[in-house]
């Protein structure tokens, strides 16, 4: 099943509960994805439909922190019901074990000998792992790698 069929049952599910969040949240989903295909100009292959949802998972994680900041609890909530209604749509992500192992390999794989490789690291390293780590967790991990 594609993740615009997917989308599509989850809306017509969340129409037939009442689930206002889920509902609104998969609306801006499939948005996002229609966008994203017309800016495109051509049907998205699941690289880019990847790269929508980390999109959508990034800026819910953005206002957490802001509404958190702001001492907005209640906006800080419904953000991460709609956070966990886009991160199920994602890639299992990697523990931070699994992450380790894929880096030392990527270090080893492109010879890396110190701070100066960190770019040939991480531009092998990133689409290994593209939508299944959080980049900031991943350079940080490459950092302690090559020191």
């Amino acid at each position: 099943m594609s993740l615009s069929d997917n989308i599509m049952s989850d809306m017509k599910q969340a129409m037939k509960e009442h689930n206002k969040i889920k509902l609104n949240t998969v609306r801006m989903i499939k948005s996002a994805l229609m966008n994203e295909k017309i800016k495109l100009g051509h049907e998205l292959n699941s690289d880019e439909e990847l790269t929508v949802l980390n999109r959508e998972r990034k800026q819910r994680e953005e206002s957490i922190e802001e509404f958190v900041k702001a001492s907005r609890d209640d906006l800080a909530e419904e953000t991460k019901k709609e956070l966990a209604v886009v991160e199920s749509y994602m890639p299992k992500q990697l523990s931070k074990d699994e992450l380790e192992k894929i880096v030392k390999e990527t270090v080893a794989e492109v010879g890396a000998k110190g701070k100066s490789d960190f770019g040939k690291v991480m531009k092998s390293l990133m689409p290994k792992v593209k939508g299944r780590a959080d980049g900031k967790e991943a350079s940080a991990i490459v950092r302690d790698q090559l020191n």
